[in-house]
């Protein structure tokens, strides 16, 4: 049984309870109507099927962990679902949840525009005929992303050429009321030139025109793409982890 402290039904009692926090306006689609969990300090609410991650959540990672074991054992969650947890000790999982992967990023959001960048005028919105090049771009400078073309979640394309060669591009994965930037990726060769500051900039700059606060995830291990966002205002902090459960 799942013991909560309250039982929050639809988007709008769960941003509340978590102070309109900008990970759950991101997170939370204006149609979504799902039914979260508070309990001492903790805000744990569980996606639409087909969502990735089916839970998340923001505040007390403890109690939070506890929500998640307590939907384990009601068969709401299973082997290979995501989880999205605020920032944890990984010594806390024992005993709460079986994890096969567990990866921590950092949830960087502004609300005030970046200073002008030098090339931002380059910056161009593309299109479904630049996907060729940005699959090419995307294999070569950053395989790993999950943001491709033909991804349903990327609500555009963004880059910047050098001649007719594509050597920058990121992409724009808004969802709920705020806007999200993701993929960011520089030509190898192109590296060190200001074209991450430029995309970056420009990128947030425009996304910012639509909505109130801007965001992008990051691992705490690129250091050097933190400094980046930092400087061009990305200066609020959420410490995430991504879990997916055995």
């Amino acid at each position: 049984m799942i013991i909560a402290d309250q039982v929050l039904d639809g988007r709008a009692a769960i941003l509340a309870a978590t102070g309109h926090h900008p990970y759950a306006r991101h997170m939370l689609r204006p149609e979504m109507q799902p039914r979260g969990y508070r309990r001492d300090g903790a805000v744990v609410w569980v996606l639409p099927a087909g969502q990735r991650p089916t839970v998340a959540a923001l505040g007390a990672a403890r109690p939070a962990l506890d929500v998640c074991a307590d939907l384990v054992a009601e068969g709401v969650l299973g082997a290979g679902q995501w989880l999205n947890l605020p920032g944890l000790d990984p010594a806390d999982l024992a005993g709460r949840l079986n994890v096969a992967q567990r990866d921590e990023w950092l949830f960087l959001w502004t609300t005030v525009a970046p200073p002008r960048q030098p090339g931002e005028e380059r910056v161009v919105r593309l299109t479904e005929a630049d996907h060729p090049a940005l699959t090419a771009l995307i294999d070569e400078a950053f395989p790993s992303t999950t943001s491709r073309p033909g991804d349903p979640g990327v609500v555009g394309w963004y880059g910047i050429r050098d001649g007719d060669r594509l050597v920058a591009c990121g992409a724009d994965r808004s969802r709920g009321d705020v806007g999200f930037l993701a993929g960011l990726t520089v030509d190898p060769q192109q590296r060190g030139l200001g074209l991450g500051a430029a995309l970056t900039a420009a990128m947030t700059r425009t996304l910012l025109a639509r909505y109130d606060h801007t965001a992008l995830g990051v691992y705490p291990v690129n250091v050097g793409a933190i400094r980046l966002y930092r400087r061009l205002g990305f200066t609020n902090t959420a410490t995430r982890n991504s879990i997916r459960l055995a």
